[in-house]
């Protein structure tokens, strides 16, 4: 009995954040060096760009260790038995990211410190306001009504403006963004709800055919009609990259909901339609396809000219690069959105985008664990579509700019300017760390509950 008790103390100190954790520890001194390695590279491209140390380096150690730190205590208070690793990966990729806007465009650096700021404070607060991970599935439909309300606002006359052909801006006083960063996460929550609640009637064979039983696929009326408004808006807005994006969510978690390959091959018959509608009715993607294909040939023009200087970029970056802050990568257009990832493959060599590479994996192989662990069903599938849309989204970029596809123009996921994109995935890495918390935590008592009899006994 006694053993019982000082287990169930123990137990409770470490869920409220006030006794030995491990994890927190863990991430603490992963935090700490994935700062050094940030000011690391501040130093090195301000020698590289300025052949002097910077002046302020040490107001900009102590405010990179406390925007880690910040997010490190919430965890602490709101998530203590939360995976260690999420939050230093966004961390180092966040902070490469910087190092390399400051090099390339000082007043983007400075604009994306302070969204880095605002991304903290989202990441707190949504760890603060989501105590359970249930709570999502409660509003789902007015997840989805905002999600919906986010996609049209670019469309609203006055407020949303067309740049690059593509009409995703909107613009509210001096403060502008892409909403469908945020209403992509709404999606994914929704997708996860509906897909949860109707997964027996979509994974099943209930559909009589002659003398066969077939999947029946009126359950996924409703949401494909969902999905399909969302296309419609992305179309109108020109906006390919995130329709692909939000395609592959999808699809995606339909399979991972079922586990049936035909939905797969569902998902491919609507690709291919897809794909040909929108070469015939969109010209942007017909241009993109003229670039990916003959990036040196006169159809392809502006996005050819991009993605040549690109490779060029990678090809003479070699192994280690040619060191931060000596590349020759601002003739490159979009450099410090689109592109960025050139500039590292420029700069910082093979082994500098292979980190990077290796970095995104490792995120997405902490979100699938956690999605493994996860308390419920709702849960697992929203850890899945989380997960799929920062692997995916930078899987996406990368592949376009090497030349693996088409490129989407979509951003590099905590590396590339955009203070929309950084606060979104700052939020999805805290819902991530909620549906963790809750999994390890349960996980946890179903081992001390093991444990107790034992001890009892002996």
């Amino acid at each position: 009995m006694a053993a019982r008790r000082a287990a169930s103390r123990r137990q409770h100190r470490e869920q409220r954040g006030g006794g030995p954790n491990p994890r927190r520890r863990t991430e603490l001194g992963l935090l700490l060096f994935t700062s050094l390695i940030v000011v690391a590279a501040y130093v090195l491209a301000s020698v590289g760009t300025t052949a002097k140390v910077p002046g302020d380096l040490g107001g900009f150690l102590a405010i990179v260790l406390l925007l880690a730190l910040v997010g490190h205590v919430a965890n602490r208070r709101y998530a203590p038995d939360a995976n260690p690793v999420l939050l230093p990966l966004a961390a180092l990729l966040n902070g490469l990211g910087y190092a390399m806007l400051a090099r390339l465009d000082p007043h983007f650096a400075r604009l994306q410190a302070g969204w880095t700021a605002v991304g903290i404070v989202a990441y707190v607060v949504t760890l603060a306001l989501v105590r359970h991970s249930r709570d999502l599935d409660r509003y789902r439909y007015i997840l989805l009504l905002v999600a919906v309300g986010l996609m049209l606002a670019p469309l609203i006359p006055h407020l949303g403006r067309n740049i690059g052909g593509a009409r995703l801006w909107i613009y509210i006083g001096p403060v502008n963004g892409q909403p469908v960063e945020l209403a992509k996460l709404f999606l994914a929550i929704f997708f996860a709800s509906y897909f949860t609640e109707k997964r027996e009637l979509l994974s099943l064979p209930t559909l009589r055919v002659g003398n066969r039983l077939v999947l029946d696929p009126r359950p996924l009326g409703p949401i494909l009609l969902a999905w399909g408004f969302c296309m419609l808006v992305l179309g109108a807005e020109r906006d390919i990259g995130f329709a692909m994006l939000l395609f592959v969510l999808f699809i995606g978690m339909l399979w991972v909901a079922t586990g049936r390959a035909a939905w797969l091959g569902f998902g491919a018959v609507l690709f291919a339609v897809g794909a040909v509608m929108s070469d015939k009715l969109f010209s942007q993607v017909g241009e993109r396809v003229a670039a990916w294909l003959h990036p040196g040939g006169a159809d392809a023009s502006y996005g050819g000219y991009q993605l040549l200087q690109g490779l060029y970029a990678f090809g003479s970056g070699h192994l280690v690069g040619t060191g931060i802050g000596f590349g020759y990568v601002l003739g490159i257009p979009e450099i410090t959105t689109d592109y960025i990832f050139a500039a590292f493959g420029n700069e910082m060599g093979l082994l500098g985008t292979a980190t990077i590479v290796f970095a995104f994996v490792l995120m997405v192989g902490a979100g699938m664990r956690i999605a493994q662990t996860a308390r419920s069903e709702f849960a697992k599938m929203t850890a899945a579509g989380l997960t799929l849309i920062v692997g995916m989204q930078a899987f996406f970029i990368m592949a376009g700019i090497i030349r693996l596809l088409p490129l989407t123009g979509i951003t590099l996921p905590f590396i590339a300017y955009g203070g929309s994109s950084l606060v979104a995935n700052y939020m999805l890495v805290a819902l991530l760390m909620r549906i963790s918390d809750e999994g390890d935590r349960s996980l946890s008592r179903q081992a001390v509950a093991v444990r107790l009899p034992a001890a009892s006994a002996r």
